[in-house]
């Protein structure tokens, strides 16, 4: 057995022995009724109508979660482009992104609500969780580029400008790091909508839990976050791939 196998197998393995657990758990009641078996969350799932339910609620969340991810990383990109143009205003650009993320979500939450509207919170809470890593994984990944090496001698005696300095040198060269960084993101952006939703958002997952807590339906608060955790899982073997296929590409 090749060593990437052996690797899935046990992978696979530890899924499987996780899974047998919770069910057991679930079946014996040591959890109390807040804990059901997993065979129970499933079946919830496989029924059509209440399926079509949470189906819906997590396309929402989908949807603002995509939305939040495409706006950090554009905000965090212009942010660390401007950084590295102009090296003055780099130091107040980190603490202002160390600063927004310092902050907790239940002290924005008012604020968001009021300004952007119940509807657009979910995505900018999605937004400030892609972005502070987006933002970190871009400048990480242009002070790496911007390294001396022969590139640089060659685009000192071409007489580059710090622009086309960074588009044809420091940008390709950071794509490894950058993408790294949206491994994380990603995932971070589902949660990020999820719990922009608990804030009085008219659909999604964070909805649908809070809803689910509050009038004690144990099955549908697990289906809600079992499908949450799906949207994660996705996101991050999404860009996992999308990683790993541009490192091949580039080396």
């Amino acid at each position: 057995m090749s060593a990437a196998a052996r690797r899935a197998a046990l992978a696979t393995t530890g899924v499987l022995v996780l899974l047998a657990g919770a069910e057991a758990v679930g079946r014996a009641g040591i959890a109390g009724p807040s804990w059901p078996p997993l065979s129970e969350v499933a079946a919830h799932l496989l029924d059509a109508d209440r399926r079509a339910t949470v189906v819906r609620a997590a396309s929402a969340t989908l949807a603002s979660a995509a939305e939040g991810l495409l706006a950090g990383v554009l905000v965090a990109a212009a942010a660390a482009f401007t950084g590295l143009l102009l090296p003055p205003l780099r130091p107040g650009l980190d603490r202002l992104a160390a600063l927004l993320h310092a902050v907790p979500v239940i002290a924005l939450a008012p604020l968001l609500i009021t300004t952007v509207g119940r509807e657009a919170t979910p995505t900018v809470v999605a937004g400030l969780g892609a972005g502070f890593v987006m933002f970190v994984a871009f400048s990480s990944g242009l002070s790496l580029g911007g390294r001396r090496s022969t590139h640089d001698d060659v685009f000192d005696a071409l007489g580059a400008n710090r622009v086309r300095r960074l588009l044809r040198l420091q940008l390709p060269a950071s794509v490894p790091t950058v993408l790294d960084g949206l491994t994380l993101a990603a995932p971070a952006a589902v949660l990020g909508a999820t719990i922009g939703e608990w804030f009085g958002a008219p659909r999604g997952l964070g909805v649908l839990i809070v809803s689910a807590m509050q009038n004690f339906q144990v099955t549908l608060l697990w289906s809600a976050a079992a499908c949450a955790t799906a949207l994660s899982l996705a996101a991050y073997g999404l860009t996992t791939a999308l990683q790993r296929a541009a490192v091949r590409r580039m080396a």
